[in-house]
């Protein structure tokens, strides 16, 4: 599955899902580390025809056919309930990690963690990894940031002037 962008990487999910079977609630993180798009989830919810939501900041309730959260927006909350099964992606703030007990570590070293091919989920050689990616990273880079300040002085008009004179420049207008 190396190589994949958000795409292929939300359909292996899905794929993985639907041959576990049988699950109510599918819970995503805001975004990943590596791409930092937050794309996963929400095509994830695409694939499997379910309704998602975002910036769940609380789990206000969840029921036998309900779900009832608190949605982080830009200048407030909002409550949204929904039918089960569905998705949602959480904000960082939604839990605080407890730390593992010591047996519960043990028990999880027992663990055995399945590990599947494209072939244990039935997914076709050109729905995954990079075969399967409809974007593909060229270069990664932190772009220069120039801060050129000029004060404009004069009239108003005289200052409008100037600075369609220099958008125009620039090519912005």
């Amino acid at each position: 599955f190396a190589g994949a962008d958000t795409w292929a990487t939300s359909l292996v999910i899905a794929k993985a899902i639907r041959k576990i079977g049988n699950i109510d609630l599918i819970i995503f993180g805001k975004q990943t580390l590596d791409g930092d798009t937050g794309q996963v989830g929400p095509e994830f919810a695409q694939h499997m025809d379910l309704p998602f939501i975002g910036y769940v900041s609380e789990i206000i309730n969840i029921g036998d056919s309900k779900l009832k959260v608190k949605r982080l927006m830009e200048d407030r909350y909002e409550t949204i309930e929904v039918n089960l099964p569905a998705v949602i992606s959480v904000v960082k703030d939604i839990n605080q990690p407890r730390v593992p007990s010591l047996r519960g570590k043990m028990r999880a070293k027992k663990e055995e963690v399945p590990v599947w091919n494209k072939e244990k989920i039935d997914a076709k050689e050109d729905e995954v990894g990079l075969i399967g990616s409809y974007t593909k990273v060229v270069k990664i880079f932190t772009p220069v940031i120039n801060h050129n300040v000029e004060i404009l002085e004069g009239s108003l008009d005289g200052k409008v002037d100037k600075l369609y004179k220099k958008l125009k420049e620039l090519n912005v207008v």
